[in-house]
């Protein structure tokens, strides 16, 4: 088995041996750690990260091994038994690709972690890695959230040069002088819209012509394959996820009504409650929740958006510019900042920032003499005072 997992190593480090860009959880990552979890949607480069890194290592080829669950589905062996074969061959570094399709894959993992000496790195997707901490699985990996291309991601791999990332504070206190930096070098507006429409997965600069058919694809395989199997989804409601997202598409965030929405889909308010945390721990929503304590499952969300705005282009009839500048913020925000609904603007951000979504004419009218308010406009380059430029907030990462 081992043989053919290093045979298909070497297939595969061919097909991305001309991706030199590296995502900015490269730089976050402690590579120091025994047992490392990368968890994020499909799509969002994952397996490319783990093929740079083992790549990047300054050890022999026999020492570092790659292979994903698919390659040893239908085997009678298991993973405990590949680490084993790979570390008494002398093998240090170990990674595993699509680890949710493999059953009880977190009592394994511990058993590796606990009695061999090699560095174990695994992938997955959210649901999975969040929802099975069986075996103190979550006390013994260090796991990274991962997201897909920011704008400024975006425009490093489209236009070939290098940008600043910036934290929240830094936007907030500083976004003049920041965007006054930025435009020297591009006129972000003209590659703005085309993000929104295109840029948050990678895969966008490997086949741009028929991407929006692999993205759904990507999203289908979530929703008909990864939930289910997962959550124990009976096949004949599938469809109520996908009518959940085709209500998504048709609805503003504001106007999400819990009893009538599970009337419409025919499931009940705590099946309903489920469904939406199921789409959203794999990456097909984002939930805004109101400013309470807690995360539980069936508290209602304020406002709910599909997790990107690709995904609005990809599957709704029609776009809401708000709804799509609202999805735009909430998406670069949320993982690395505490973003919940505010009654007085849109949201409250790390509970200090409250900021108001527009077009470049919004007023301060609703946050007019509120401390720490911000209007957040869109279609300006440079903003002035508290008006900041909407693209800027995808310099968080």
């Amino acid at each position: 088995m081992l043989e053919k997992l290093f045979s298909k190593q070497q297939y595969i480090n061919k097909k991305i041996a001309n991706i030199k860009y590296k995502r900015y959880f490269f730089d976050m990552v402690d590579f120091n750690e025994q047992l490392i979890g990368i968890v994020g949607a499909r799509g969002v480069g994952k397996t490319t990260f783990l093929l740079q890194y083992l790549d990047s290592l300054n050890i022999s080829d026999e020492k570092k091994l790659y292979f994903s669950v698919d390659s040893i589905l239908g085997y009678d062996i298991s993973l405990f038994e590949i680490a084993e074969d790979f570390s008494n061959l002398g093998g240090k570094v170990l990674v595993i690709d699509e680890i949710h399709k493999y059953k009880n894959f977190e009592i394994e993992l511990k058993e590796i972690y606990d009695f061999l000496d090699i560095q174990l790195i695994f992938s997955g997707s959210s649901a999975i890695i969040l929802e099975h901490k069986k075996a103190d699985l979550s006390r013994r990996a260090v796991l990274y959230r991962v997201k897909g291309l920011s704008f400024r991601e975006f425009l490093e791999l489209k236009l070939d040069k290098n940008f600043k990332k910036y934290e929240l504070r830094e936007i907030f206190d500083n976004h003049v002088a920041i965007s006054k930096e930025i435009t020297k070098e591009i006129k972000p507006l003209e590659q703005f819209r085309e993000y929104l429409k295109f840029g948050y997965y990678p895969f966008y600069f490997e086949t741009p012509n028929t991407y929006y058919l692999k993205l759904e694809e990507t999203t289908n395989v979530v929703i008909e394959s990864d939930l289910p199997i997962i959550y124990n989804i009976e096949p004949n409601n599938i469809t109520k996820l996908k009518q959940l997202v085709a209500y998504i598409c048709n609805s503003k965030p504001y106007e999400l009504n819990i009893t009538n929405l599970s009337k419409k889909i025919g499931i009940n308010r705590k099946t309903l409650y489920l469904y939406i945390h199921y789409l959203t721990v794999g990456d097909i929503f984002i939930k805004v929740l109101p400013k309470t304590r807690g995360d539980s499952i069936f508290l209602k969300p304020s406002k709910l958006y599909l997790n990107n705005t690709n995904l609005s282009y990809a599957y709704c009839n029609t776009q809401d510019i708000g709804t799509l500048r609202e999805s735009f913020l909430v998406n670069q925000v949320y993982k690395n900042y505490d973003i919940r609904y505010s009654k007085i603007g849109d949201f409250l951000i790390d509970n200090k920032y409250i900021i108001e979504i527009g077009g470049k004419n919004k007023s301060f009218q609703q946050i007019k003499n509120i401390p720490n308010s911000f209007v957040v406009a869109d279609n300006i380059e440079i903003g002035f005072g508290a008006k900041i430029p909407l693209w800027l907030f995808g310099f968080l990462y």
